[in-house]
Order: structure tokens, then sequence, then C-alpha cells
């Protein structure tokens, strides 16, 4: 069982920077993937970025790529998201996810992938 925990959220005008953190329980944090999705009341939630569990391999959403960064350390059992440039349209809640994986470079970019989530923080961007 992992609890993840995320921080950082708030509000910030366009073009602002913003860092999310997300701590997880326990001793087996390297054994997971990890990645940040968001969701939109009303919409689909949607993947934002991945890290595998190495951190040597990640990916991003299109309409981010350029403008976030995701990154992990394993021994503070953290994952991170920069989130630099930010637009209006960023705006909603970031939640943080965990999937158990043995696969050192995978990277998930679906929900049902994931095997533990946060509860979320807000990031809202105003114009």
């Amino acid at each position: 069982q992992v609890q993840l925990v995320e921080s950082g959220g708030g509000l910030v005008q366009a073009g602002g920077s913003l860092g999310l953190s997300c701590a997880a329980s326990g001793r087996t944090f390297s054994t997971y993937a990890m990645a940040w999705f968001r969701q939109v009341p009303g919409k689909e939630r949607e993947f934002v970025a991945a890290i595998s569990r190495s951190g040597t391999s990640t990916d991003y959403a299109d309409s981010v790529k350029g403008r976030f960064t995701i990154s992990r350390d394993n021994a503070k059992n953290t994952v991170y998201l920069q989130m630099n440039s930010l637009k209006p349209e960023d705006t909603a809640v970031y939640y943080c996810a965990a999937a158990r994986v043995t696969n050192y470079s995978y990277t998930p970019r679906t929900s049902i992938a994931m095997d533990y989530w946060g509860k979320g923080t807000l990031v809202t961007v105003s114009s």
C-alpha cells in the first residue's frame, strides 16, 4: 500500500511558474513508476507527465512538453512537477499517481495503468 500526498498547488498568473511535490509513504518507492494527471470539472482526467522508476525515462503530454518537467528523488520518496510558462488552460486539479512496475524504463500514460492515487492539489492560472 502506498499513500501519496500532493502539495504546492495555488494561484499563479499566466506566464508564471509553480512547483508541485508528491510525497509517498513506504519503503518501496523506487519500484513505482510515477505520473501526474490533471482534471477539470466536467472533463476526463488527462495525462500530464510520467517518470520511470529509475528516473531515467520521462514522458509528457504534447500540451505541456517544453514547459513542464517531472523529476523524482528516490531517497526522499518524492516526485516533482515543475511547471513554467503557465497558461489559463493549465488550471486543474493535479493528481499524483504510482504504478508498480518491473520495467525500469517504463513510463505509464493511462489512468488504468496506475495503482495508487493522491487526493489532488488545485492549480489555478489567472489570465
